[in-house]
């Protein structure tokens, strides 16, 4: 198989990352595409934008193309534009922010509404960042997975600042908006795949 041929396989997807503004939505985008963490907070205006390949099963790799909109936007004019025609939506909170958990509510109608007119839904996963704070937590996990129930969306925990379960949260959402079952040693191996094993795994 020629080089061409093999990248003309390479699926591309969209994953928009949104949620209130401190949540850890820069910090998960960053671990994730570039397996690195910033102690600094400095919020994100209007929208960072990432490149990443990843593998899947059965050799696919996919290409996610993964946009971090800025937490002030909730309301901004831009917002559902640029939610719009995304593959996957990662809804992200803190879970030691209560405030962060119950304004969900408000970013997954404005997920909903964008989509409205598009032909793909997309996939949405709730995702309750900062689990290396477990010991503060205000969100409590039930209350998350009644959140996941309700509205039929993925669940997952990550730490951005750890590393932990951040590439299994990418993955998951681009095997299920592929139609791709992941087995529980690929979940095991991802969940504690550290900076330094996923370059070995990419």
């Amino acid at each position: 198989m020629s080089d061409s041929e093999e990248d003309s396989q390479d699926k591309q997807l969209k994953i928009v990352v949104i949620g209130d503004g401190a949540s850890g939505k820069t910090s998960l985008t960053t671990r994730f595409a570039q397996e690195a963490f910033g102690k600094q907070y400095k919020q994100t205006i209007g929208l960072d934008f990432f490149l990443k390949r990843i593998s899947l099963p059965g050799n696919l790799n996919v290409t996610l193309q993964v946009w971090d909109i800025g937490g002030q936007t909730l309301g901004g004019k831009m917002l559902d534009k640029y939610i719009y025609g995304a593959h996957g939506v990662l809804l992200v909170y803190d879970i030691t922010n209560y405030q962060s958990f119950e304004n969900l509510e408000d970013w997954f109608s404005i997920v909903k509404a964008a989509n409205e007119e598009s032909d793909v839904q997309p996939v949405v996963s709730l995702v309750g960042n900062k689990i290396d704070l477990e010991h503060m937590r205000t969100v409590k996990a039930d209350k998350h997975q009644r959140f996941c129930q309700e509205n039929g969306i993925i669940s997952q925990f990550v730490s951005a600042k750890t590393g932990d379960s951040v590439y299994l949260c990418f993955q998951r959402v681009a095997a299920e908006i592929l139609g791709v079952k992941l087995n529980k040693a690929e979940i095991e191996q991802s969940q504690s795949a550290r900076p330094a094993a996923l370059r070995e795994w990419r």
